[in-house]
């Protein structure tokens, strides 16, 4: 397994809470995808994607037209992406990502959880090197499937590393869900060929996968470093966020 399995081993059980909060952080990704390609979801595969994951989280249909509508009305849902970079305590990179309408506001609330936690909020470059942009997707495994030969078959498609994860819903079904990597600029190509093979795509993004060695802190000074993430997490604005944080073991 290579060092996108190392990263997803913190974050493939960890979900964005209650689902209040899930869904508005979804629905300002689709109100993004929509700005930025349109509101046809044939010919934008981006907000393709965020839909296949709403269904997913079961958002409810409103939701989605709300967040629709928000892109399509001039006076209305002009967030921005915005990635803020820091150090939290005992040296351990930061990259957050938000989508806000107002910068101002979010800028306050990262620099003070940095603040509160002991690190600091730094500029732009100065961990964002220590991270690689990958496109991500999360498909649903077929019957009798081989991964290996998937594997194979996609490396031409952008694929860098794939693997298969057991993921529980609320209601303690297990579902056999496969997770692909590749090269942000692959993202197009690669979710033609699961849409075109019969794939059931569960979602598709991207996340920054650390391309440094990650850092491992005794449980005390964990503690503190989760206190900042989860503060992080917490923040309304905030989408995801990203460390150079070694998992805890299991």
């Amino acid at each position: 397994m290579g060092r996108a399995f190392e990263f997803r081993k913190e974050r493939k059980l960890k979900r964005w809470g209650h689902m209040a909060r899930t869904f508005t952080k979804l629905g300002k990704e689709i109100t993004i995808a929509v700005k930025q390609g349109g509101p046809d979801v044939t010919g934008n595969p981006r907000l393709r994607a965020l839909m296949a994951e709403a269904r997913s989280e079961q958002m409810p249909k409103e939701n989605i037209e709300r967040a629709i509508k928000k892109a399509t009305e001039s006076k209305q849902g002009d967030f921005k992406e915005i990635i803020y970079e820091g150090y939290g305590p005992y040296g351990i990179a930061y990259l957050v990502e938000t989508a806000t309408d107002n910068n101002t506001r979010t800028v306050a609330n990262v620099r003070s959880y940095f603040t509160k936690c002991g690190g600091s909020l730094g500029t732009s470059g100065s961990v964002s090197f220590m991270f690689d942009r990958k496109c991500t997707f999360r498909i649903k495994a077929k019957e009798g499937m081989d991964l290996e030969t998937l594997e194979l078959e996609m490396i031409d498609y952008g694929v860098e590393e794939m693997f298969e994860v057991d993921e529980e819903d609320k209601d303690g079904n297990v579902t056999k869900v496969i997770v692909i990597y590749g090269d942000y600029s692959s993202y197009g190509q690669i979710q033609k060929y699961i849409e075109e093979n019969g794939y059931e795509l569960i979602s598709g993004g991207f996340e920054q996968v650390p391309n440094v060695e990650l850092k491992d802190v005794t449980p005390e000074q964990r503690a503190t470093l989760d206190k900042l993430t989860n503060l992080l997490e917490d923040d309304e604005d905030v989408t995801n966020v990203y460390t150079t944080l070694k998992p805890a073991e299991e």
